[in-house]
């Protein structure tokens, strides 16, 4: 069973341009992913829903970036035995999560 990974990060910016900056982000976001053993990474927007899906160690890893008015909701489900490294992973997402926002 997926272990579900999720980290809140509040934001002043507004949907739209939080939006903006998580898009234009999403080279740096691929590359970091790729720099922790992720490959395939694979990303689509459905409406304020940015969906992911990478693979690791031969395991899919699936999540989400939701864009609200005030915060980023970010969730990554982490399949089988990936699910151990739940407490480092969302420390990862914590940071990476406020580096998508940042003024760009």
């Amino acid at each position: 069973m997926a272990r579900p990974v999720t980290v809140t990060i509040p934001h002043q910016l507004g949907r739209d341009e939080a939006r903006r900056r998580v898009d234009a982000s999403l080279d740096q976001f691929k590359a970091q992913l790729g720099g922790v053993g992720l490959g395939a990474i694979r990303h689509a927007w459905a409406q304020d829903r940015l969906g992911f899906n990478a693979e690791a160690f031969g395991q899919t890893v699936t999540g989400r970036i939701d864009v609200t008015d005030t915060d980023l909701q970010i969730e990554v489900l982490l399949p089988g035995l990936l699910g151990a490294f739940a407490g480092k992973v969302a420390g990862q997402l914590r940071q990476q999560g406020r580096l998508l926002i940042e003024k760009k």
